[in-house]
């Protein structure tokens, strides 16, 4: 699919009025877009930049810089697999070799199927819990081996109905009635906090 669809414009109508300027909603849009196609395209960042009126290229400048934006294809799954420092010396090289065993792929690669696309990846900031890994950003604790292969096989028969396809980031979508929402106001448009210094000429 390449731009969003008329269901996905209205929902990124709604969260564009969230804001003051609608470039602020950039990267809940950016979100929005992966969830409907997995990754993001091309043609849905050159719609993203119509809708918030930037260019192009300030969408991907944006889309690059965080890791869990996709620019390519990935498996139905996305597992990360931490081997920092406290994974590292609790398995965590140990898990992601298995993995790579189990799977047949090696981190940055998909299997066939296109269920999964493992990682090899930086602080997860579960230390305590090591070694750890996320399938979709969901975390799992200290896991085994025989752990690992339990969880693959019960993602394969669709059993964990709970970690929904690469992209998803919430399972309950956020809605703000109008008559709930705080009001967007441009700051240059505030008028100024009655507890904040004016000097003479009006300016704060």
């Amino acid at each position: 699919m390449a731009r969003l669809t008329a269901e996905n414009v209205e929902l990124a109508t709604e969260i564009i009025g969230r804001y003051p300027r609608p470039k602020s909603a950039l990267i809940p849009l950016l979100h929005l877009a992966q969830e409907q196609d997995g990754h993001l395209t091309d043609d849905a960042m050159t719609h993203i930049a119509d809708l918030v009126d930037v260019t192009p290229a300030e969408v991907l400048g944006t889309a690059s810089f965080y890791e869990m934006f996709k620019m390519e294809p990935v498996g139905r799954y996305m597992v990360n697999i931490c081997t920092n420092i406290s994974c590292q010396l609790m398995g965590g090289e140990e898990l992601l070799e298995h993995a790579e065993s189990t799977l047949g792929i090696r981190p940055g690669q998909t299997t066939a199927d296109g269920l999964f696309t493992i990682e090899d990846v930086e602080c997860i900031a579960a230390c305590t819990e090591a070694p750890c890994l996320q399938v979709n950003y969901r975390y799992f604790h200290k896991i085994t081996n025989g752990e690992f292969d339990q969880l693959v096989s019960e993602l394969r028969s669709g059993a964990r109905s709970d970690i929904p396809a690469h992209g998803t980031l919430a399972q309950v979508r956020q809605h703000i009635p109008a008559d709930r929402q705080a009001g967007s106001v441009v700051p240059e448009n505030t008028e100024v906090p009655v507890w904040l210094p004016v000097s003479e000429d009006g300016n704060a």
